[in-house]
């Protein structure tokens, strides 16, 4: 494990960072309301501290009350904030613009909203450069393509006059860190840099953070609430909770001997893993409570997946190809190939995650077989229904069987609709009973979900992520379907509400019988809910099987590579670097009559098999 230059320093070393009684207020309704309480902590040269906690934590805030990039006219901050033993807060904006950037920068958590689209990415980052410096044209250039070198942007030098939208979320997020670093500040802030972004590219950044940690001696403020993370980069954590630091400690003494029951809570909802191996069936998540610090130790679904039964869903040779349109008579010019040939089968009861990085097609195939996009060939076969030759009417139909949970509560619920009207809406609308039924039939569901029936009439905005995607669940069940599409629906929801609704499905599953298809890129999640894993790249499968079997003995590379991005929730991790490679995601776009190569595949054990790449 490499030591930090703040474990090497000698004690009389002045920090970085001191910050001391750190109390932000916001007016609400003409009262000033605490959101942050009493925060103190310090940070030595070349440390990294993390502050950990759940939304609403006040994690953020104290990150940009430390930058005083909060509205003047509806917040309040005291305390003191040093930076270098200079007292931030009561600095001028002229001045504090001197100070942002140069001496302290920070790496927002999504970088297209922090890109300006109408600029090139070199000129946003030459904007940093001669803000600070007195630099000519030339110099600037030159200093930027390094930058861009330095944060491992393939052909910096040709993509200097690129705008964000040319760039992965992955590489927009290195031009964020390449602006952060133009003017080499002593200290960075990175408020959930890796939070949105894919598994392999989360690893790289963390990767890339570490080894420029290394290079300028920075020290780094980490924000973030994957517990995974803290353990691979922070030397010190602070544990937050509705505003207060409940916990702050060496990362190692925070993991191994977390005192506080939320730490506990934290750490217990956090998938390890390779921590399934000899389960042979999915794993409920332990639970924590918070108030008592009783743990709820997990349990295994009870009953084993009878494969000799006919599938409840078959998918055979599925491609959906998007056409590019161009010119003056907008005629094709290519084709996005989504979803190229995939075939599997879902048996009654069973868990099957697809798995793979943004724009892989794990979606488009979800969004395929219950025909929200119309797929170009191939055979779907669901409870009885050939969906290929369905009319609108079937389709409608077909829909009772199949239900999909969506990525975003929020945006996939109707804001003016109370949520008992939400729920009960898909009863009515099939015309399965009355109104007072389809009501009765909505207080079951929500009571199922863990939400109490006098919520019915509150709106979609009174509630947390966590219930608003109960919530969804909830309506999903309306119409009692066979299987539901889980699309990546835990994934952005906090650590410890996501292994809530992990338990929450498969209890429904054990109680219903109910198969999913659960659309994830987080493998530490998909190994303790999946009893089959079907790996996808740019479009295809590339490995499918059993879960212990792809998880125990993955074949693919990719599915290697996959699994090795993984963050570990161990500190002895910490440093270690993966070395992974910055290439981005191969485009899925073909030319006009591209025919894709005939694929063949192997079988590694029984029902495990791994495409065969050419040599």
């Amino acid at each position: 494990m490499t030591t930090t230059k703040a474990q090497q320093a000698d004690p009389g070393t002045r920090p970085v960072l001191s910050v001391s009684n750190l109390t932000t207020s916001f007016l609400v309704d003409g009262e000033w309301r605490q959101v942050v309480r009493n925060i103190s902590f310090d940070i030595m040269p070349g440390e990294t501290v993390a502050i950990v906690g759940e939304s609403g934590s006040g994690k953020s805030v104290t990150s940009l009350s430390i930058m005083r990039l909060l509205a003047k006219a509806s917040s309040r901050i005291e305390g003191t904030v040093k930076l270098n033993g200079r007292d931030i807060l009561p600095l001028s904006e002229g001045e504090m613009r001197d100070v942002r950037g140069k001496d302290i920068a920070m790496i927002f958590q999504e970088p297209m909203t922090s890109l300006n689209p109408i600029f090139t990415i070199g000129r946003q980052i030459s904007e940093a450069l001669t803000c600070h410096g007195d630099i000519s044209k030339a110099e600037s250039r030159a200093e930027t393509i390094r930058l861009l070198e330095k944060v491992r942007i393939p052909n910096a030098s040709s993509r200097f006059d690129e705008y964000p939208h040319q760039f992965s979320g992955g590489m927009r997020q290195r031009v964020m860190i390449a602006m952060a670093l133009a003017s080499r500040p002593k200290l960075l802030i990175a408020d959930e840099p890796t939070t949105a972004l894919d598994v392999t590219i989360q690893g790289q950044i963390l990767d890339l953070i570490k080894v420029l940690q290394e290079e300028e001696g920075m020290s780094v403020l980490f924000i973030t609430h994957d517990m995974g993370v803290v353990a691979e980069i922070s030397d010190r954590t602070i544990v937050m909770y509705r505003g207060e630091a409940v916990e702050t400690g060496k990362t190692d003494d925070i993991f191994h001997r977390g005192r506080h029951p939320y730490t506990r809570a934290l750490l217990s909802a956090v998938p390890k893993l390779g921590s399934m191996k000899e389960q042979p069936r999915p794993l409920r998540f332990p639970i924590v409570d918070i108030g008592t610090g009783e743990r709820k130790e997990p349990t295994a679904l009870a009953d084993a997946i009878d494969y000799a039964k006919p599938p409840v869903l078959e998918v055979k040779n599925l491609v959906t190809r998007f056409d590019l349109r161009g010119g003056l008579f907008a005629r094709p010019t290519g084709a996005i190939h989504a979803v190229e040939n995939v075939s599997f089968n879902l048996a009654q009861g069973e868990t099957l995650s697809l798995v793979g990085e943004s724009g892989c097609g794990k979606s488009t195939t979800g969004r395929s077989i219950m025909r929200l996009v119309n797929p170009k060939s191939g055979d779907v076969h669901l409870d009885g229904y050939d969906v290929m030759k369905l009319n609108t009417g079937d389709l409608r139909r077909m829909r009772r069987s199949i239900q999909m949970i969506f990525q975003d509560p929020f945006a996939s619920l109707n804001p003016r609709m109370t949520i008992g009207s939400t729920v009960a809406e898909p009863f009515i609308e099939h015309r399965l009973g009355s109104r007072s039924q389809a009501r009765e039939k909505a207080v079951d569901l929500l009571e199922r979900v863990g939400l109490n029936a006098d919520m019915m009439s509150r709106y979609p905005h009174e509630f947390s992520g966590g219930q608003r995607q109960r919530i969804c669940i909830a309506r999903a069940l309306a119409l009692d379907p066979k299987v539901i599409v889980a699309d990546e629906s835990v994934s952005a929801l906090d650590v410890s509400i996501k292994a809530q609704v992990c338990n929450l499905l498969m209890d429904l599953q054990q109680n219903l019988n109910l198969s999913f298809l659960f659309i994830s890129h987080d493998m530490a999640v998909v190994e303790r809910v999946s009893h089959r894993v079907a790996v996808m790249y740019l479009g295809e499968i590339v490995e499918i099987g059993p879960r212990a079997s792809v998880f125990e003995n993955p074949q693919h590379s990719y599915t290697k590579k996959l699994m090795a991005a993984v963050p570990v929730p161990d500190p002895a991790r910490r440093g270690i670097k993966r070395n992974l490679s910055v290439d981005e995601l191969k485009s899925p776009v073909r030319p006009v009559g591209y025919k894709p190569p005939v694929r063949q595949y192997r079988e590694v054990s029984s029902g495990h098999l791994v495409r065969i790449d050419a040599a």
